[in-house]
């Protein structure tokens, strides 16, 4: 099945502009999520807004956003305030510089989109493609969209180009803050480490090995709910005693075990996924998988 695609933009290379399509390059699955009933009658519950200081019920007509600038101290904007300060979307995608793409570290990246070409850009994109990929380097690009500007990375994919949202270096916290400790490793315990590596290690990775076993457990519990049937909770199984572990020791224990481990067999999906809990649940998956996924608006909201 073709894909839809989302959006159109530019890309802008120099003089050389290309016209693209933006599609989707995940589906998000829903997350099991329960909603909140009255135990009495089953009624899903409304949520209700309180002032505290007021003790009173506040609706939607009487609220308004505001900024914590100190502790409990706020300033107020308006809806049009708010939009003057959102970025104006653009259809251009900015290129402002290549770099290697080994550079750039994954703990940047956020959300992908693939690219493809739009009508009439097929050769301007199969080439600023190609030419990434026979320099092994990536474009760094600028990109309004939905009231913020975006740092983005295209890089050649396949036979085409994704691109990356990426976080802004104040977004990322320094792995400096981060306590390591001062231990001392040992040859011999490197040279062992490195055999295990070794035993279990595998030259390409195969993203379809690996199922979402939780939520399919998850689902079919719920199933077997909506069928009448009691969901009984597995036996805990009794919480490991703390002991002192010889490094050397459970290194070798490790490498003595037989060969490397087994890899799950592909599969698209658990079989126990393939049963659908209820309709209503159905839909609201269905619906959310379908639904875009974009980087969310800037406006209102605190950087971290």
């Amino acid at each position: 099945m073709v894909a839809r695609s989302m959006s159109t933009a530019t890309i802008s290379f120099g003089l050389v502009t290309v016209p693209i399509r933006l599609y989707a390059a995940s589906e998000s699955q829903a997350a099991v999520s329960f909603n909140l009933l009255h135990e009495k009658c089953h009624s899903r519950l409304k949520q209700q807004y309180i002032c505290p200081k007021d003790e009173e019920i506040v609706t939607r007509d009487q609220m308004v956003k505001g900024y914590e600038f100190a502790k409990d101290q706020y300033v107020v904007f308006t809806e049009d305030e708010i939009k003057s300060m959102a970025e104006e979307a653009s259809k251009t995608i900015e290129i402002t510089e290549f770099v290697p793409l080994a550079k750039v570290d994954p703990i940047y990246f956020e959300g992908a989109y693939y690219l493809g070409p739009d009508k009439g850009g097929d050769k301007a994109y199969r080439l600023l493609s190609e030419a990434m990929r026979q320099t092994g380097r990536c474009a760094l690009a600028k990109w309004a969209a939905r009231g913020k500007q975006y740092l983005v990375l295209m890089r050649p994919i396949d036979n085409g180009l994704i691109m990356q949202v990426l976080h802004y270096a104040d977004e990322v916290r320094p792995f400096s803050e981060i306590p390591v400790g001062d231990a001392v490793v040992k040859e011999p315990e490197l040279k062992l480490a490195v055999q295990l590596i070794e035993q279990i290690a595998t030259d390409e990775f195969r993203p379809q090995t690996y199922v979402d076993e939780v939520r399919a457990r998850y689902h079919e519990a719920i199933q077997r709910k909506v069928e009448g049937q009691e969901v009984t909770a597995p036996a805990t199984p009794e919480a490991p005693k703390g002991q002192v572990i010889d490094l050397m020791e459970a290194l070798k224990a490790s490498l003595a075990q037989k060969g490397p481990r087994a890899v799950p067999a592909a599969t698209s999906a658990p079989a126990t996924a393939e049963r659908k809990p209820a309709k209503r649940a159905t839909a609201a998956r269905t619906a959310e998988a379908r639904t875009l996924r974009a980087p969310k608006a800037a406006a209102g909201g605190k950087r971290r």
